[in-house]
């Protein structure tokens, strides 16, 4: 089968002929439909972090499956042991022994793909694969997120905000309007995605955090220093920062700081 390697990192992927996986106990194989290409590929690629070279890349994919029909493939792995708090509470990819398609186990940018377990596989019916793909991280990332600022915005007039109006960001825009009823405003650089961002549903889209407004939840999909110190200052008493995006910022922290 044809694969797309990471041979080498911060070095172009290469085209291999590979064997076709053979599914040993419990696994399974999947014929590949679609994959997406996600930021973190690109932080694979240049060993920031994931396993050892030679590997092949991509965990949002979409496969064909002998008896289940199209299928979004879970991508991260957890051990799966009983005792496991974090598998058995459906957190499997910050399991200690986690394993994740595409950055330490060979993942979909290749005709085929081994999948170990069928629990990975999820049916998705007629919906297009190449839209369906991205939802396994970029969409199950955002949601996530989203997830755990819940509680924070059942109050009237409760305020959100999302920095960074790309892929996950937009996700993001979507799940708060759906799931909630606070005032959602996304925070960017970008003209087209803040566009983006209000056609999706966004009531506010700024480039820049009005002086002295508050938010009971914001969810930070850069992550830079910049976009981390702008949440602190923009953070409610009693609100939720979440950091989603790897840019590498560091944000002080400590009573009187944050919330100012």
């Amino acid at each position: 089968m044809k694969s797309m390697v990471l041979v080498e990192t911060n070095k172009p992927l290469v085209e291999q002929e590979r064997e076709i996986p053979v599914a040993g106990p419990g696994q399974e194989v999947i014929r590949v439909v679609a994959c997406g290409v996600c930021h973190s590929d690109i932080h694979v690629a240049d060993g920031h972090f994931g396993g050892p070279a030679p590997i092949v890349l991509g965990h949002e994919v979409v496969g064909e499956h002998a008896e289940l029909g199209r299928v979004l493939v879970y991508a991260p792995w957890g051990c799966r042991k009983p005792d496991c708090r974090q598998c058995t509470a459906g957190n499997e990819m910050i399991c200690a022994n986690s394993h994740e398609a595409g950055v330490v186990d060979d993942g979909g940018y290749a005709q085929y793909m081994l999948v170990p377990s069928r629990e990975y596989l999820i049916p998705i019916g007629d919906l297009d694969p190449v839209q369906t793909a991205p939802l396994a991280c970029g969409g199950l990332t955002a949601f996530r997120a989203v997830k755990r600022t819940l509680p924070h915005l059942q109050h009237e007039g409760a305020r959100a905000l999302v920095i960074g109006a790309g892929g996950l960001g937009q996700f993001a825009v979507q799940f708060l309007t759906k799931l909630t009823n606070a005032e959602v405003t996304v925070l960017d650089l970008a003209d087209d995605k803040l566009a983006a961002a209000l056609e999706l549903g966004a009531h506010h889209a700024v480039t820049a955090l009005p002086e002295g407004l508050k938010y009971d939840a914001i969810i930070d999909f850069v992550g830079a220093n910049s976009t981390m110190a702008a949440a602190g200052k923009a953070i409610n008493r009693q609100g939720i920062l979440l950091v989603v995006g790897l840019a590498g910022g560091r944000l002080e922290f400590g009573v009187g700081v944050i919330p100012s």
